[in-house]
């Protein structure tokens, strides 16, 4: 392969003592893979919801501000005190930045798996992303077809193996219907196809009629406006048609998760043949995995007391689910990759460029339908 350089410029971010962040480049000494470890150079990198968390935190971002650093874009903000708070495990420390991407291996370690990852084209999965290179353990790369789109292939673990994740959840939980918030997101897009091709009853939750006309498009056959007068009583007879006992809401806080709940108590009294002052029996689950909305979550205690709600994350997921389910998703996502678990990227940036204020004020705002990639390389 191609002789590599001596560094290899990674973004970190930085929370200081005294209430500021700091997101700049540091250029380390190129990685040398052990045995089980590739080396790859990162051609495309998605900026997730999951990602900002580690990247900006609690700062303000109203307050952020360009620099240098070492010759290199530099973003400042401050950090108000419930952002310090939030984030005390992590004051002092420079944490590099992104959760997946896509790139070529340039050099492998000396056994046999490692040796025949070089030249592929691979996902990357392991954080530490906005970079130019990565050194991976083999097992955190899944190689892909010949041909494949760097772009096809950036966002291949999280958005993909997160909607599976719900369905699979599903099954496990004994559950038959799902109701998802933020449904047009790239999951949600994912988790529409996936439903359709596998007769999943499926209720979306949007926020706009722009909203509901991208999910229409796909075949989404039951999609309700959050807000539209009547989005509760859409949303109960919806819940009512699909039976789901199961919600999964990427926006955290705010009312949502609890009008989910109560739709779906609702749903459940209808069924019923004899009133009970301790409402339904039927059990309601609804996880929170991301936080869309930051605020506190609001729960009105309108759905009897058969139910819960709980925070859902990808990898403790598959450690769950085991090794056999995680390979039979991953080959999915590979099989599916430019039709099901496609990916649509409205912005791309460099590296460097990902540090414009203007541009991380604008990533930061995690519009719907907004979705920026980093080309590390140009």
């Amino acid at each position: 392969m191609t002789d590599l350089p001596e560094t290899n410029t990674v973004m970190v971010t930085l929370v200081k003592p005294e209430g500021q962040l700091e997101v700049f480049f540091e250029r380390r000494p190129m990685p040398e893979p052990k045995p089980h470890e590739v080396v790859a150079k990162v051609l495309t990198t998605p900026i997730n919801p999951s990602d900002l968390g580690l990247l900006f935190g609690g700062a303000d971002m109203t307050t952020a501000r360009a620099g240098t650093r070492d010759g290199l874009p530099m973003i400042t903000a401050d950090v108000p005190p419930a952002g310090m708070r939030a984030m005390g495990g992590r004051i002092g420390d420079a944490l590099a930045i992104g959760n997946e991407g896509c790139g070529v291996v340039v050099k492998a370690g000396d056994s046999p798996e490692a040796q025949a990852l070089l030249g592929k084209t691979v996902a990357l999965l392991g954080g530490e992303m906005y970079a130019e290179y990565r050194c991976l353990p083999v097992q955190m790369v899944m190689p892909l077809p010949d041909g494949t789109d760097p772009v096809d292939g950036a966002s291949c673990f999280v958005n993909p193996l997160t909607s599976l994740a719900f369905t699979e959840t599903m099954r496990m939980e004994n559950h038959n219907a799902i109701v998802h918030t933020a449904a047009a997101s790239n999951l949600g897009q994912m988790l529409v196809k996936i439903c359709a091709k596998d007769g999943i009853p499926l209720v979306n939750i949007v926020r706009s009629d722009a909203q509901v006309a991208i999910l229409k498009s796909l075949g989404a056959q039951h999609i309700v406006n959050s807000s539209a007068d009547d989005f509760m009583d859409r949303l109960i007879d919806a819940i009512t048609e699909t039976g789901a006992t199961l919600g999964f809401d990427a926006i955290g806080g705010g009312k949502l998760a609890g009008q989910i709940l109560a739709a779906m108590e609702v749903a459940a009294v209808k069924r019923m043949t004899t009133y009970s002052r301790y409402g339904s029996d039927t059990f309601k689950q609804v996880y929170i995995y991301g936080g869309l909305d930051v605020g506190p979550t609001i729960l009105n205690r309108s759905f009897g007391l058969t139910w819960s709600l709980s925070g859902f994350l990808l990898t403790p997921f598959m450690a769950k689910a085991g090794m056999e389910t995680v390979g039979r998703m991953r080959q999915r996502v590979v099989d599916e990759l430019t039709t099901t678990f496609k990916s649509h990227y409205s912005h791309e940036t460099s590296l460097t460029g990902a540090l414009d204020v203007a541009t991380a004020q604008a990533y930061n705002a995690k519009r719907t339908g907004e979705k920026y990639l980093i080309r590390p390389h140009g």
